[in-house]
């Protein structure tokens, strides 16, 4: 499973850039707005740091609008993924786009149907969002799961990127259910890291030693 890290700090970026954590990246209009940068500027980092996939959303809500503007994303970098929202408008941008060459990453996805018709507008990736949904009292790995059997079914190559991931569990559960990729911000993907045995091993390793006298 590849890891997404969602936010459009360069800094959080490139952190986990050197441990080799980052596969890509997604931004939105949010995550634009808490970096404080010009959307142009700051994709274009973020593409010079990153090798994989950067997805750069349009504002734009009319198809032709919303091609112009994928259009002019795409020219940042060859690795930036146009972001697009799963309206009819967003699949008519995606048909042209993907047809064109382009990466598209359709975002705010909330059902399988939805994903079904991502897939067949030709989309690179599909985000459906799990902890948006568990807002609202549903299961936001059943949609994770029915759209990996759905995909599989069919032979359709779109990418799974789990979004609105909020917790480790959610990361271990998109895994088990077969996401292709996640997406998460710096914070949660660190503490995959934590567990409070390995702590407790650690503890009880440091005082032993202490009590050699030894140094390495």
């Amino acid at each position: 499973m590849k890891f997404f890290v969602d936010t459009a700090v360069v800094e959080e970026i490139a952190e986990l850039n050197d441990l080799g954590m980052v596969d890509g990246v997604t931004t939105n209009p949010s995550l634009i707005l808490k970096s404080g940068r010009d959307i142009l500027e700051v994709t274009k980092e973020i593409c010079d740091l990153v090798d994989g996939p950067v997805s750069a959303e349009v504002v734009a809500l009319e198809a032709d609008a919303m091609i112009a503007e994928g259009r002019k994303l795409a020219e940042i970098a060859e690795n930036v993924t146009v972001k697009l929202p799963l309206t009819w408008d967003g699949l008519k941008a995606c048909k042209v786009l993907s047809s064109e060459g382009k990466m598209v990453n359709v975002t705010l996805c909330f059902s399988a149907n939805q994903a079904l018709l991502a897939a067949k507008a030709g989309a690179t990736f599909i985000s459906p969002f799990i902890g948006r949904l568990d807002d609202i009292n549903l299961d936001g790995m059943d949609l994770i799961e029915d759209i990996r059997n759905i995909y599989d079914n069919y032979g359709f190559q779109t990418n799974i990127l789990a979004a609105s991931i909020r917790s480790v569990n959610h990361i271990h559960d998109c895994a088990m259910v077969g996401a292709d990729v996640i997406t998460a911000p710096p914070s949660v993907i660190k503490k995959l890291a934590d567990h409070p045995l390995t702590q407790a091993g650690l503890d009880q390793f440091m005082k032993d030693w202490a009590k050699t006298g030894q140094s390495i």
